[in-house]
């Protein structure tokens, strides 16, 4: 998900690991097209040493939450310190309304397909769909 719009970029669909999130996130910046530096929000699952070293090695500015109790945080002070920081802890709330927009209107709270290129499929369509409703609801609020 794109922070300013709130729109859907790209879609992957993964077995259920302990780490499928964190590869997948990583092996989606990795394919991006450009070379600018950009950043990556994330809740707490991706506060690990491993993944923050993997993401600025790949030039991206990891913004993900910081674990503050029980365990250090990968998340120092480079990165807190940036005024974009906290902006993007309250922009990656959005993503919690894509899923639930997917679960509810989108078909994907009981999903009758099998097989993960199927139930891809059937993802990266809802989101599609959930982009061009997006789409729409921003252009009547411009006007």
């Amino acid at each position: 998900m794109e922070n300013r719009h709130g729109l859907v970029v790209n879609t992957r669909l993964t077995t259920a690991t302990g780490t499928a999130e964190r590869e997948a996130a990583l092996a989606l910046v990795d394919t991006r097209p450009t070379t600018r530096r950009i950043t990556l929000g994330g809740d707490k699952n991706y506060d690990t040493h491993q993944f923050v070293q993997d993401l600025r090695a790949l030039q991206v500015t990891p913004h993900v939450a910081q674990h503050t109790t029980n365990r250090a945080s990968a998340i120092d002070g480079r990165t807190t310190r940036h005024p974009g920081y906290p902006v993007s802890q309250q922009k990656r709330k959005r993503v919690e309304e894509i899923f639930g927009w997917l679960k509810t209107v989108g078909l994907l709270r009981k999903v009758k397909l099998r097989g993960v290129q199927r139930v891809g499929w059937l993802f990266t369509f809802a989101t599609a769909v959930y982009n061009l409703v997006r789409m729409r609801n921003l252009v009547e609020a411009a006007t």
